[in-house]
């Protein structure tokens, strides 16, 4: 079944944080992932704001976590750290 990455950030160091989405974007995509939703419009109904909020789409649990989990992706998230705060969660979805 297909699975949503959704990630909720607050950006503390743009460069740097551009540099991680820019490694990002084609890790997520070499393991599947595309991106339906990204730092758009949102309404904060409850929980901890956080101004970016990514949501991209993976053939399954185990793609996302395999993206995560790879050298690329890691290599783009050493550049997230310390430059951001982040929750990021991957959900099985029903469709």
């Amino acid at each position: 079944m297909p699975a949503l990455w959704i990630a909720h950030v607050k950006v503390t160091d743009a460069e740097a944080y551009g540099k991680y989405a820019e490694l990002a974007g084609p890790a997520i995509s070499k393991h599947g992932g595309t991106f339906i939703a990204r730092a758009g419009r949102y309404v904060q109904l409850e929980g901890k704001e956080r101004p970016r909020n990514v949501v991209a789409k993976f053939p399954s649990v185990e793609a996302a976590v395999a993206c995560y989990n790879s050298a690329e992706y890691q290599e783009a998230l050493s550049h997230a750290r310390g430059a951001s705060e982040r929750e990021l969660l991957v959900v099985e979805t029903t469709e």
